[in-house]
């Protein structure tokens, strides 16, 4: 069989992503920070690219020439002069070598002043304020040395992370010498810190206030579980004591730290910034962009004068400084289809959720990403993008875009109600119960069902355990 090479025409469609597509699609999922970052980087590589000028410069500017121009125009004032004469009394020579003599010895010399980093405010960390400690203590070298190794292997809940062999054997001192070591430093502030789990933390805090060989230390040793649980009265019977007794021990074991450490912890407060707001107007809500500390991007119009000038340009430049003026452009205009789509979304949420804005997150209803997106005529992966990690700040306070869409549940007349509804109308009965006897799952939902609203038993355990909700057992209350 020959085989030969012909050539044939064919018309196909495909699509492909353009790089300017992609960008635009990065931008529209990126957080607010990032963003921000982007735009910096983006001004960095591309010098077309500038920060727009805000209009009150350029008015202070102009209002500024106006006032040069005026006060040119204006008569001329004469200038009051006041003289000044050196009193012919005064002994010059004896205070200048008076003052040279004082400013020579003067205690604040450049050398005297503190640095930068003493004058600023640092927040202490655990490792830092146990090896002040450390240094302040009356330890000798080996147990210093000994205790250096501790605390660098301490966790940030204050918890010991290594066996005690291994630091016995990179010290190379004795495994008595490294527990001696070690009990002192489970005294230090924080008592507690550096036990090897929470019981023993527990304990070196109750000998620590003098409870050794009282009923507290016999829970921690024994209970534990027991306690976790709530079993106050199989405790008090093992222990062959009253419950009021085990009461009372629980509570001082409630009032010890079982995590010792994040008293100092390095965490930090991250505030969120939203992306959006909602206010609440006499004609309903109004929608704005926040773009405070977003910079605001323009063309830079020393380079499009020199592609309009006559000036001998190279080929090479002239085609570079063209590539970065459609590339500065195209992202100046996917910024602007950003801060365009969030608008349109934010604005069909309110229409859709209206009334969660005017009574809470019980009216919340079912909401799915193509209802916004037939609303808004746009893909559904677009307005996916748009509500990731952004955020709105409304009247009711500041939630992620996401959080409006929720699954639907069926009621017990047959209409939808939202899952997240369902979940604030859980925390509100818990929020209510008697401590004492404190609801079940089952009983949860005959609650809800005579709310309108039908649940599986099984569907409150998962919505209370999404919540943080203990079981009714661990929310029993008996003080």
């Amino acid at each position: 069989m020959a085989l030969d090479l012909r050539q044939s025409l064919g018309l196909t469609q495909q699509l492909i992503m353009t790089p300017q597509l992609q960008q635009a699609i990065k931008l529209l999922q990126l957080s607010r920070l990032e963003l921000v970052d982007t735009i910096y980087e983006e001004m960095e590589e591309n010098p077309v690219l500038e920060e727009s000028i805000s209009e009150d410069i350029e008015e202070e500017e102009r209002t500024g020439d106006k006032k040069d121009e005026s006060e040119q125009d204006s008569p001329d004032v004469p200038e009051v002069v006041v003289e000044e004469r050196a009193r012919e009394d005064v002994d010059w020579e004896n205070y200048i070598s008076e003052y040279n003599t004082a400013w020579a010895e003067s205690p604040y010399e450049e050398r005297d002043t503190p640095s930068f980093e003493n004058t600023t405010a640092t927040k202490t960390n655990l490792h830092s304020h146990l090896m002040w400690q450390v240094n302040m203590s009356t330890m000798g070298e080996e147990e210093k040395e000994i205790g250096i190794h501790i605390i660098g292997n301490l966790n940030e809940d204050g918890y010991l992370d290594v066996p005690l062999e291994e630091i016995s054997q990179v010290t190379g001192y004795s495994l008595k010498k490294v527990l001696e070591t070690l009990g002192l430093i489970q005294n230090f502030d924080p008592v507690g810190v550096a036990a090897r789990d929470m019981k023993e933390s527990l304990l070196i805090q109750a000998r620590f206030q003098n409870l050794e060989g009282t009923i507290v230390e016999r829970i921690i040793l024994d209970y534990l579980v027991d306690l976790e649980d709530r079993r106050y009265n199989e405790i008090a019977k093992s222990l062959n004591v009253s419950v009021q007794d085990i009461l009372s021990s629980v509570s001082v074991i409630q009032g010890l730290e079982p995590k010792p450490g994040r008293v100092y912890s390095d965490d930090q407060t991250i505030y969120i910034t939203p992306d959006v707001y909602v206010f609440k107007t006499d004609d309903g809500y109004e929608v704005a962009l926040n773009e405070d500390g977003m910079p605001k991007l323009r063309v830079s119009g020393y380079y499009k004068r020199v592609l309009r000038s006559r000036d001998s340009l190279s080929e090479s430049a002239r085609t570079y400084i063209k590539d970065k003026l459609r590339s500065a452009a195209w992202i100046i205009k996917s910024i602007q289809q950003r801060q365009k789509t969030i608008y349109r979304v934010t604005e069909s949420l309110v229409r859709f959720q209206r009334g969660f804005f005017d009574n809470g997150i019980v009216y919340l209803k079912p909401l799915v990403l193509r209802d916004v997106a037939e609303d808004i005529q746009m893909h559904e992966s677009t307005v996916s993008r748009v509500t990731t990690n952004k955020f709105v700040h409304t009247p009711r306070g500041v939630f992620e875009l996401k959080f409006f869409f929720n699954s639907s549940i069926n009621s017990v007349s047959g209409e939808a109600v939202a899952s997240e509804s369902v979940k604030e109308q859980l925390r509100n009965i818990i929020k209510l119960e008697d401590k004492a006897k404190p609801y079940s799952d089952q009983g949860i939902a005959d609650i809800l069902k005579k709310m309108n609203i039908d649940v599986a038993r099984r569907t409150v355990a998962k919505y209370r355990e999404s919540a943080g909700i203990s079981s009714s057992r661990k929310r029993k209350r008996q003080f």
